[in-house]
């Protein structure tokens, strides 16, 4: 018996309706009070919804071809009347307008989210396909990273988001920037902020970090790296191993058995000799968490002005091959080498490789920035401190 041919659209449509459902689209349409309020003739605006998404799956489309693979979708997962017709372009647009742009925000915060299963001892060992690079023992790895998007060359959108350049070499299209927290091996977004050009990637990111949670382990390229960014990521309780840009003094608190080492990080604020008294506490192996024992470590607040990390520093030989190397170092909250191998961070940072990049409204976003080029082959796990002292 002859079979359906069926579409590569069709499949991705379908993808589209089974992890984007009804009821949550339902769900935000009623929290942003644009359900329609009686039959007009009007789209539906679940309907609008589906097709907006469509559009940004399919941006080189014309609005009728989408639409009429969008509808023909709808009605096999019963999301569509029969006795409705395929909207027009004008039809479409007069949805989206109505519809408005709060929904897809909604939508996104109800639907994002990890993939690859529960994170704890024992998902390694589980995860399967994509997922198995998703978690290193006991916690969900995440990467952090920005990227721009073009936006429709409209006053409005100008307005809101900017160009790239000025004068002559202004972009040609208003950029949004993006920086999203993804799920590595699957690539789920797992939240995102998104702002105009002009913002910085650090000032968006603030806002991502405090939804870290103590069971996922974020890794970050060192561009995302300041006192306040650990900081506030830190005080989640999740994990971080991100690489340390080459200016931040990590002063050697304590050598561990993997050839790693201790370090402190201190507020840039903090100078002088309460600096030097919090290094001498450090490496005296004072607790720098208990304000009793180092007042120090405390501002006129309560709050945290230095945090106990561990560094990981390794040799890339060749990384541009003009002969010289590059000494890579990378910096966790994970302090102890019993709870993850040098090798283990190491490899793992490796892994989640790839930046986030921008492209069409329908490009996926990849894991974090590589810390090692791969023609090099395998880097050298250095001595420590051979940096920095």
């Amino acid at each position: 018996m002859d079979r359906p041919v069926v579409r590569p659209d069709q499949v991705t449509l379908g993808v589209l309706i089974s992890q984007v459902s009804r009821e949550e689209v339902d769900a935000a349409i009623e929290v942003c009070g644009v359900r329609e309020q009686r039959s007009d003739g009007k789209l539906p605006a679940h309907v609008s919804t589906y097709l907006t998404l469509g559009l940004a799956l399919f941006p080189d489309d014309d609005y009728t071809e989408v639409a009429t693979r969008v509808t023909g979708s709808l009605d096999r997962f019963g999301c569509w009347d029969a006795a409705w017709s395929v909207p027009t372009s004008s039809a479409i647009s007069q949805a989206r307008k109505r519809l408005g742009r709060r929904v897809f925000a909604e939508l996104f915060e109800r639907t994002c989210g990890p993939v690859a299963g529960e994170a704890g001892p024992t998902a390694p060992a589980g995860a399967l396909g994509t997922a198995r690079g998703s978690f290193l023992r006991r916690w969900r790895l995440l990467a952090i990273d920005g990227f721009t998007v073009d936006v429709p060359d409209s006053t409005a959108n100008a307005a809101e988001f900017g160009y790239a350049g000025s004068g002559g070499n202004r972009s040609a299209f208003p950029k949004a920037r993006v920086v999203a927290l993804a799920e590595c091996g699957t690539h789920a977004f797992v939240a995102a902020e998104i702002g105009a050009y002009p913002e910085g990637e650090k000032t968006l990111a603030q806002r991502l970090y405090p939804r870290l949670r103590s069971d996922e382990l974020l890794t970050a390229d060192r561009g995302f790296y300041s006192w306040q960014a650990w900081d506030t990521a830190a005080a989640t309780g999740a994990a971080l191993l991100w690489r340390a840009p080459t200016q931040l003094d990590l002063p050697v608190v304590k050598i561990l058995s993997d050839g790693t080492y201790l370090t402190v990080l201190i507020k840039p604020t903090v100078r002088g000799g309460r600096r030097e008294r919090l290094l001498a506490a450090a490496r005296a192996g004072a607790d720098l968490t208990d304000i009793n024992s180092v007042p120090d470590a405390f501002d006129d607040r309560g709050l945290p002005v230095v945090h106990l990390a561990r560094v990981v520093e390794y040799d890339i030989p060749d990384r541009v091959g003009d002969g010289t190397g590059e000494l890579i170092a990378l910096i966790t909250t994970i302090v102890d080498p019993a709870d993850a191998h040098a090798d283990e961070l190491d490899d793992r940072f490796q892994g989640v490789s790839g930046r986030m990049r921008s492209g069409s409204a329908g490009s996926v976003g990849r894991c974090a920035s590589c810390a090692r080029s791969r023609r090099s082959g395998r880097g050298r796990v250095a001595g420590p401190g051979r940096r920095r002292r």
